[in-house]
């Protein structure tokens, strides 16, 4: 597993990261969207990724929105899919948000599989780039021990 903030990347890890995001999301599902959101370049940004042999084959992304945080951008390369890479990225991106609450913009179809990390729906589903998404939030360490929740 690799970790790395923007300015730490080497030009050929940036290359691989936006690659393996563009071949998942606008070319293997088909959305065209805005890819670079210029988020990858903000300090606070982490970037996570496993790659073997120069090529990138998960990654997700760590943002800062204030009071909380936003894993992103969640990829696997159809080669490495059912190996538990994107799990293991996942799981170290909540270590790093060091226990404040972190929303996620899921595809519909993963929210089962965002639950087994303690993200619950947080509001309405809707339509992203012609795909059914909805908002999941995992709350802070701090709203669980009041007992405080965020839902939809």
């Amino acid at each position: 597993m690799r970790e790395a903030r923007f300015a730490e990347l080497t030009p050929r890890e940036v290359y691989g990261l936006c690659r393996l995001r563009v071949d998942v999301f606008v070319v293997e599902q088909e959305c065209p969207y805005p890819e670079l959101d210029g988020r990858d370049l903000e300090p606070a940004t982490v970037h996570l990724w496993f790659e073997q042999d120069g090529e990138v084959l998960a990654t997700i992304r760590v943002l800062d929105d204030g009071a909380a945080r936003i894993i992103g951008r969640v990829a696997t390369a159809r080669s490495a899919r059912g190996q538990g890479l994107a799990a293991q990225l996942v799981r170290r991106g909540i270590e790093l948000c060091d226990g404040a609450a972190i929303d996620i913009g899921a595809q519909a179809y993963l929210e089962g599989w965002y639950e087994q990390f303690g993200f619950r729906r947080s509001g309405p589903g809707y339509i992203e780039d012609g795909i059914p998404h909805v908002p999941m939030r995992r709350e802070s360490d701090e709203d669980v021990a009041a007992g405080t929740t965020v839902t939809g």
